[in-house]
């Protein structure tokens, strides 16, 4: 069987908020294609309905049960021509589909990016922060351990860091990254993203947390300046001290040898055996 007959699943990146920002291939891709697979069918009729665009949409989302999933794929594997979408940037990115482009690739189909708006990239570009290097984390987890070893993670990381937040944890996460980041560290709160309301706030995490401490409307991405070189520096030159910063914030010794592995690109033996050491001082 041809690629052509193999049929084909486009990945179409859609606006984040204003509807002109998509690209002329992403919307002959849309025009084109059997269907249009939407996380939010009622969402993507609104983007559809203003570019004239009628092709049939289906639901597909992460609640999309596996026995659907791979009859989409089989139908793709017979030749149909399928269009991914989320209901704003680019999919997996935070959102669902990767079984399904897992699924298509497996039976053979071409699976074809349709690259445009996100959220993320369009925070960093106003953020006003030095970021040549940068790393995006989604959604922070809620509460517990996981949570405050993330926020250590970007207290440490010398990246800068692109997070999305929901509106009403927004205090909450900017009171808690400026006690674990450090008040001075520098920061934008990027909020409704090309859309009439559209707010970019920039200044430390001292003065952000103050600025924010009621919740406010609308989609909201962070982005973090990352820590000076000599945090690093200073890391490698005594791992050891590290180590016992990492107990001391209630981290058991198997999660710090990971930590600390992560941080100094070791081996987790070599890093449980100097937290180990740690332990007994």
């Amino acid at each position: 069987m041809s690629d052509e007959e193999r049929g084909r699943l486009s990945i179409v990146a859609t606006p984040i908020g204003n509807l002109e920002d998509i690209t002329l291939r992403a919307l002959r891709i849309l025009r084109e294609s059997d269907a249009i697979l939407a996380e939010d069918t009622r969402h993507t009729r609104a983007l559809c309905t203003h570019h004239g665009i009628a092709t049939p949409l289906r639901s597909f989302h992460a609640h999309t049960p596996d026995e659907q999933v791979e009859a989409v794929a089989r139908e793709l594997a017979g030749g149909a021509r399928f269009a991914l979408v989320t209901d704003a940037g680019t999919p997996l990115v935070s959102d669902p589909g990767a079984r399904l482009v897992r699924a298509a690739a497996e039976a053979g189909v071409r699976v074809e990016p349709i690259p445009g708006p996100s959220a993320a990239l369009a925070a960093l570009s106003v953020a006003g922060i030095r970021a040549p290097e940068f790393r995006f984390v989604g959604f922070l987890p809620r509460s517990g351990g996981k949570r405050t070893r993330a926020l250590d993670r970007i207290a440490r990381a010398r990246e800068g860091t692109i997070l999305f937040e929901a509106p009403g944890r927004v205090p909450a996460t900017l009171r808690e990254l400026a006690e674990r980041v450090g008040e001075e560290r520098k920061a934008a709160v990027c909020r409704e993203l090309t859309k009439l309301y559209e707010e970019i706030a920039r200044g430390t995490l001292g003065e952000l947390a103050a600025r924010f401490a009621e919740a406010p409307r609308g989609e909201v991405t962070l982005v973090v300046e990352g820590a000076p070189d000599a945090m690093e520096e200073e890391s490698a030159a005594d791992p050891e001290a590290l180590a016992r910063t990492l107990l001391e914030r209630g981290m058991r010794t198997k999660d710090a040898a990971k930590e600390l592995a992560e941080i100094l690109s070791w081996t987790v033996r070599d890093a449980y055996a100097v937290v180990l050491a740690a332990a007994k001082d």
